[in-house]
């Protein structure tokens, strides 16, 4: 299966001073705002890390569920957070905390599961950066 899928960025002016938008395909995000400010300090708007964040916690939380029910389980919640490092010109390490319930589903099989997510989702396959996991199974 091939699928395709597209987002568009404007950006005017110069880097610092200046200012676009990001907009996908479905519309979830509609001519977001980002600029230097909010990608450097703690301006309004978006940037293109904390999007590759939400992207990747997002596709681990997908791949984690796939992979429960193949082990027989189903989750009752997924829930992953992303702390993506911008460093010397790239994302240097990808922080993910998942939290997951589970019934059935032991702690070190959990564990496993989201080991195997974090090796095989899209977005992680795609990211030249280091990939921590911290896995918690909550009663």
């Amino acid at each position: 299966m091939k699928i395709i899928r597209r987002a568009s960025a404007t950006w005017k002016g110069t880097g610092k001073e200046g200012s676009g938008t990001v907009s996908t395909q479905s519309t979830a995000l509609n001519q977001v705002q980002f600029s230097y400010g909010s990608r450097f300090e703690e301006g309004v708007g978006t940037n293109p890390e904390e999007l590759v964040g939400a992207a990747h916690a997002g596709c681990f939380s997908m791949k984690l569920s796939f992979i429960i029910v193949a082990g027989g389980f189903v989750a009752e919640s997924i829930q992953t957070s992303a702390k993506v490092t911008l460093e010397e010109g790239k994302i240097s390490t990808v922080n993910l905390d998942v939290k997951g319930k589970v019934p059935g589903m032991s702690a070190e099989q959990f564990a496993d599961a989201a080991m195997e997510a974090k090796a095989n989702c899209p977005i992680s396959k795609s990211l030249n950066a280091e990939i921590t996991v911290s896995a918690t199974l909550e009663a």
